[in-house]
């Protein structure tokens, strides 16, 4: 069954504005326009950003609906398909968020808009760990791309913590999976989109 409903998760520091989320949007806007697209800005406080994410879907068709995200944004997005039961892309995605953001705690610029900041307070390590400490299924419906390239996470990692899924290796690439469009293909197909 195609997807109708499609959601996708920025990473930390990121925005509605990164250039993956706008190749995505721009993809489903010209080629199924029929399709819902969701991409909000996420709150610093990962409670919070789950509340309002799984507010906003509430009425989504389990179905027929999938859940896309990077980093931060990617481990959200397991969260999601593990509660809610729907396929999830999971880009490079963060694993122990709470180890990885606890020396960020302050405030950053967003990457996309240096005038706009972001505030992480140490409770929100804690709101990270409450939420990692929950399993994830055993038979995940995921495909996790995974660059070797990555500088700011580890793919062995990742791997480790989603090999039950799809799994895309990719040698090279970066964090940001700056060359997103060549995956796009396999992504597409994954969502039944193509």
């Amino acid at each position: 069954m195609a997807v109708t409903h499609l959601l996708y998760l920025h990473g930390f520091r990121s925005s509605p504005q990164s250039a993956k989320a706008q190749i995505m949007g721009r993809y489903v806007q010209e080629h199924h326009p029929q399709v819902s697209w969701w991409c909000p800005q996420l709150p610093a406080s990962p409670r919070q950003a789950i509340d309002m994410l799984l507010h906003g879907v509430a009425r989504w068709p389990r179905e027929q609906m999938a859940v896309m995200g990077s980093s931060l944004g990617g481990f959200y997005a397991a969260w999601l398909s593990a509660h809610l039961a729907c396929p999830a892309v999971l880009i490079n995605p963060a694993v122990h968020p709470s180890r990885d953001l606890a020396r960020y705690i302050g405030e950053h610029p967003v990457w996309q808009d240096p005038a706009q900041s972001i505030f992480f307070e140490p409770g929100y390590v804690q709101e990270l760990m409450e939420l990692e400490s929950q399993p994830l299924p055993t038979s995940p419906n995921t495909l996790a791309l995974m660059a070797q390239g990555d500088e700011v996470l580890d793919w062995h990692e990742m791997l480790a913590r989603h090999q039950a899924g799809q799994v895309r290796l990719i040698e090279g690439s970066d964090h940001a999976l700056s060359d997103f469009e060549i995956y796009l293909p396999q992504i597409l197909e994954f969502l039944r989109l193509a």
